[in-house]
């Protein structure tokens, strides 16, 4: 575990509640969070998902005064920590700070002790995060079309890295909108090991995360386009995977909060208040598109129909494919 924030929020005292838009209770009875908050993050550390959660809990962490602590607890698809959440107590000191995959996707390909939305409480949705595909620096394409082409051309199968379920999923999905059956989809163990597959040539290309973007801009992997509603800021050169020409892979995952099911509203609401402000901090908003994540706070009603439209849609995009774990 890694302590992330600093205590005290300003030198001279405690910023006001009124001021956070806080209820008054959550300063006046000094009821929470008046003990450090573990945020169980389901990925190891250096992920794109541990990046985010690191950027967001500090600032929480300044702003109500207290200590958030990043528990990696990696494993199964981000199963292993989601499921140590939903049977935590639900008292406000164990959160989760989860992606689409671990929680919307994973409980519709295995069999995990939780549900997307039954067992937890949203608490807030930090932003969006979209896919960059991305080739090995000498891969003979250089667009979609290219890769297309090639697939279906090549008398030896093309390979792309895939470093979670989802990132396998949408590879599936690939194969079957372009029509290249033959395409291999080689498993790696997280989206670090996925994107250094393709830098070091063991396969030819893969849907990353955007975790690739400092490699991109050394050369070490080039990238043929991404899945965002517009270009990316930093390679704005890189057209969209619509404008490639290809329709039928509107994916994108996202970041966000939850807690264990019936955690008390007011400390969601202390939470989601916070988070809010944090999110849409001038800091955090400039880091967030330096990674090409695209901010997007919404409380936890807003996050809930998301979660729930995201298991919903893995479900039908399961069965189209009759995709299926080996």
């Amino acid at each position: 575990m890694h302590v992330i924030s600093r205590r005290g929020i300003l030198a001279g005292g405690v910023a006001s509640a009124a001021a956070l838009g806080l209820p008054h209770w959550a300063w006046a009875s000094g009821k929470y969070p008046d003990k450090p908050v573990r945020v169980v993050v389901p990925f190891p550390a250096g992920g794109t998902t541990d990046v985010v959660a690191r950027l967001v809990l500090q600032k929480m962490g300044e702003g109500l005064g207290q200590t958030f602590i990043v528990d990696n607890k990696g494993g199964a698809n981000g199963i292993i920590g989601t499921e140590a959440v939903a049977r935590a107590t639900p008292d406000g000191y164990t959160l989760l700070f989860n992606t689409a995959g671990a929680q919307t996707l994973s409980p519709v390909l295995y069999k995990a002790n939780y549900e997307a939305l039954g067992s937890f409480e949203p608490v807030g949705m930090v932003c969006d995060v979209g896919f960059v595909i991305i080739a090995r620096k000498d891969f003979p394409a250089n667009n979609i079309q290219e890769l297309i082409a090639l697939a279906h051309k090549s008398e030896k199968p093309l390979t792309a890295s895939s470093g979670s379920s989802m990132i396998s999923l949408i590879t599936e999905q690939f194969k079957k909108v372009i029509k290249a059956p033959n395409i291999i989809n080689a498993q790696y163990k997280g989206t670090s090991p996925q994107m250094q597959a393709v830098v070091a040539g063991e396969v030819d290309f893969s849907f990353d995360s955007f975790v690739s973007v400092e490699m991109i801009k050394a050369g070490k992997v080039k990238a043929l386009a991404v899945i965002l509603p517009k270009r990316a800021e930093s390679f704005p050169q890189v057209p969209t995977l619509k404008e490639s020409g290809v329709e039928g892979m509107d994916f994108n995952s996202w970041a966000g909060m939850l807690a264990p099911k019936g955690t008390p509203k007011d400390i969601v609401s202390v939470l989601s208040a916070q988070m809010e402000k944090v999110v849409n901090s001038p800091e955090v908003l400039a880091k967030l598109k330096t990674y090409d994540y695209l901010p997007h706070a919404l409380g936890p009603e807003g996050f809930g129909k998301i979660i729930q439209a995201d298991n919903d849609r893995w479900k039908r995009v399961v069965k189209d494919t009759g995709f299926k774990i080996e």
